[in-house]
């Protein structure tokens, strides 16, 4: 559900009265969590907020967002954990087990078949259909992924493991996860087996009374006819050997781990800073608005993966964070007004720029997941082509051309030279001038010349000529064939409005013309802006979306397109409307 890029609608501060209501259907949709439990997921005070989203397939789903993170999402009126909640209350739902490299094709989209499931001594939870489930990994009882059941344990059981278990709905490294502080999975031991539940003796299992534990015998003898097709999906290693695979099992909680959140997100800060001090920033820059240094240098030298979010820091704000820097002497930031400051001097001989190794890109960054690839964004290449009219359909004529007909520029001023050398159009005494017969004369001069004008230069000639023809364009994308449409392409529209609340917004329309995807453009600005953002359908289009950013936040807007994307500047309307520097938003 989540393994490509959803599509934010609304960002927004959770009511004292929708928090209690939340809190109450906590408590009813997971009856094991207490009630003290059920106050810590739903806190009385801390910061939860309510995020209303579109999934890639479109459904529409609301995310409640606790301290940063994704804590439960509600689709069609029923609330689900996430891994982050499950990570805490590893016990709330059933949990079955399988093995490291079946994860990596539920991150995919793929949902859990049973043949990947590992049957424990202790046997299968008991569930029914349509019950919610965690699903962890071998020796670590951190869920990794939740799902609904799609048969009950007795069909499980009865089908011999060979059928789909379960719908996957949300995984660890999906969006909905990166949404949030992206940890890893802690380390959660496997809880104790009593010895006495369970002996084997000659690859089988000690039979019950129940139906489960004769089922259980039968997944032992199968368990050689399974060898193979368990080395099909695991390359030229069985599960069990890929789990030891210290590239791919993924058990052991990441070393950085144990260091806070906030210390780290500190550390993201200071190499970004320098980051930006030592590569982008250049001493004609200065002086430079520390806005625009966070928005277009520091959060820039972001690594992939990782996401900049000073909230998250020891130092809450900008402000803060170049206050510390300025008392270590690194930069100099003066303050133009309230609220608005610039840096004005940069010393880049100090010894911690000087001595700052800049990171290299990591070739294993999990920033986009395979099948779901994103690439890197390439400007469409975009020419301009001419229309044949009905009014000029005689002049195309012998070309063997009709009303309708797509032409290059090059390829209609071929056809006028060759019409009017085919019909000596040509002044004899003067190669520069062409006469005009009655067909030239009904298509490119206006009625009241048509008794004056008689003969027109060549550069004069072929300007009316495009000038007369319909407007049309071809675009071509990387690695797709060309698209030709007629009228002319919209350029991408950024105008600012004013709210009720008498404060800006910058709306930017027609990204999709350009193969931009909205939301995306609006996670992007959100981050770089320090913003909140939102994407809603376009007034007056069909199937358009614009986005929304708070504020005038065309200079950044602009530096995104122009710079980052590498789009034309004529193919871009409304870039004067950025404010000038000092100048309050």
């Amino acid at each position: 559900m989540f393994a490509k890029v959803f599509c934010v609608k609304s960002n927004m501060a959770i009511k004292g009265s929708d928090r209690r209501k939340l809190r109450a259907d906590v408590a009813a949709a997971f009856p094991a969590l207490g009630t003290d439990q059920a106050s810590e997921l739903v806190p009385g005070k801390e910061e939860l907020s309510i995020v209303k989203l579109y999934a890639h397939r479109g459904d529409a789903m609301t995310v409640y967002m606790s301290g940063g993170n994704p804590v439960l999402f509600e689709l069609e009126k029923n609330l689900y954990p996430t891994v982050y909640t499950l990570w805490s209350y590893p016990d709330l739902l059933p949990a079955f087990t399988t093995w490291p490299l079946v994860l990596k094709k539920l991150v995919w989209g793929a949902d859990l078949m049973l043949l990947g499931i590992v049957v424990p001594p202790a046997g299968l939870p008991q569930v029914q259909k349509g019950d919610l489930c965690a699903i962890v990994l071998v020796g670590n009882r951190a869920p990794v992924a939740i799902g609904v059941a799609a048969i009950s344990t007795f069909e499980m059981l009865t089908s011999g493991l060979k059928r789909r278990g379960f719908s996957v709905l949300h995984t660890y490294k999906d969006h909905l996860w990166r949404s949030g502080d992206k940890p890893s999975p802690p380390f959660i031991a496997p809880l104790a087996l009593d010895p006495s539940d369970v002996s084997e003796e000659k690859g089988s299992v000690q039979a019950g009374p129940t139906l489960q534990d004769d089922m259980r015998c039968l997944t032992l003898e199968r368990k050689e006819e399974e060898n193979g097709e368990d080395q099909q999906m695991c390359g030229d290693k069985t599960l069990p050997e890929a789990s030891e695979d210290p590239g791919i099992r993924g058990l052991n909680p990441d070393p950085a781990y144990s260091k806070t959140l906030q210390k780290q997100m500190d550390e993201l800060l200071q190499q970004c800073f320098l980051h930006a001090l030592k590569c982008r920033v250049k001493k004609t820059d200065l002086p430079l608005l520390t806005s625009a240094f966070l928005g277009s240098h520091v959060f820039s030298c972001c690594p992939e993966g990782r996401q900049l979010d000073i909230k998250k820091s020891s130092y809450k704000k900008l402000s803060k964070f170049l206050q510390q820097m300025q008392q270590e002497q690194i930069i100099q930031v003066k303050e133009l007004s309230k609220g608005v400051e610039i840096i004005v001097a940069v010393d880049w001989k100090h010894p911690r720029i000087t001595s700052f190794v800049i990171p290299e890109p990591s070739p294993t960054s999990p920033t986009i997941q395979e099948g779901s690839r994103e690439q890197p964004y390439h400007p469409p290449d975009i020419k301009p082509l001419y229309c044949v009219p009905d009014s000029m359909s005689l002049l195309f004529q012998e070309s063997g051309h009709k009303k309708g007909s797509i032409l290059k520029g090059c390829e209609v001023r071929m056809i006028i030279i060759n019409y009017a050398k085919k019909n000596d159009l040509v002044d004899a005494d003067n190669k520069n001038l062409v006469h005009l017969d009655p067909i030239l004369c009904d298509c490119i001069l206006e009625k009241s010349e048509q008794h004056i004008v008689m003969k027109l230069p060549w550069d004069c000639l072929l300007t009316r000529c495009l000038e007369k023809l319909q407007p049309a364009y071809q675009v071509t994308f990387p690695g797709q064939e060309p698209i030709v449409k007629k009228g002319k392409i919209c350029p991408i529209d950024i105008t600012l409005a004013q709210r009720v609340s008498n404060k800006k917004v910058t709306v930017v329309r027609n990204l999709e013309t350009y193969s931009l995807d909205p939301c995306t453009v609006a996670a992007t600005l959100q981050q770089r802006c320090q913003a909140s953002t939102t994407v809603t359908p376009a007034p007056g289009a069909k199937d358009s979306l614009q986005v929304q950013i708070q504020g005038n936040q065309v200079h950044h807007l602009g530096q995104l397109l122009l710079e980052e994307y590498q789009l034309p500047r004529k193919q871009i309307q409304g870039l004067k409307k950025a404010p000038k520097p000092g100048k309050k938003k």
